[in-house]
């Protein structure tokens, strides 16, 4: 019983914060015009750069950044594998390639791009060492300083 339990909530607990990312940027545009939410591009090299790594692990993957992200954010990753095993459609690559030309000239990664709904640059950042928890609050920073920037009407 006790097993079948702690099996529950195992469960629970995965089914509960799992991660949302979107396979389409149109279908997360119109995500996130339809909740009124921001679009959290992320840039990444999934199988070849370490910092990429080291946020999918220690940010992506926590718990309180898949919490706050169901609240805050519509997520796209736009990847970059080298491995042939991790190769994606040709598709997808393409339209990854496509929002590399638009949001990352400078082929960074890893590179994180906090969109507007319409999918206009509110800020950007990179890999920082941090928590998942600090990296959440660099994050709404950069929509802070959008808002304090921008008049009200």
């Amino acid at each position: 019983m006790k097993k079948s339990l702690l099996l529950l909530f195992l469960l629970i607990g995965t089914l509960g914060y799992s991660q949302n990312w979107k396979v389409n940027f149109e279908e997360a545009k119109a995500e996130a015009a339809k909740e009124n939410k921001n679009i959290l591009l992320v840039f990444s090299g999934s199988d070849w750069c370490a910092p990429c790594m080291k946020l999918e692990k220690v940010v992506w993957k926590s718990e309180d950044f898949q919490m706050e992200a169901e609240k805050k954010w519509v997520l796209y990753k736009a990847d970059f594998p080298k491995k042939k095993a991790n190769q994606l459609s040709p598709e997808l690559s393409e339209s990854n390639k496509k929002l590399a030309e638009k949001y990352n000239k400078n082929g960074s990664f890893p590179l994180v791009v906090l969109l507007d709904k319409t999918g206009k640059v509110i800020g950007i950042t990179g890999f920082k060492n941090v928590s998942a928890s600090d990296y959440i609050k660099l994050i709404h920073s950069l929509e802070v300083l959008v808002k304090d920037i921008l008049p009200i009407k």
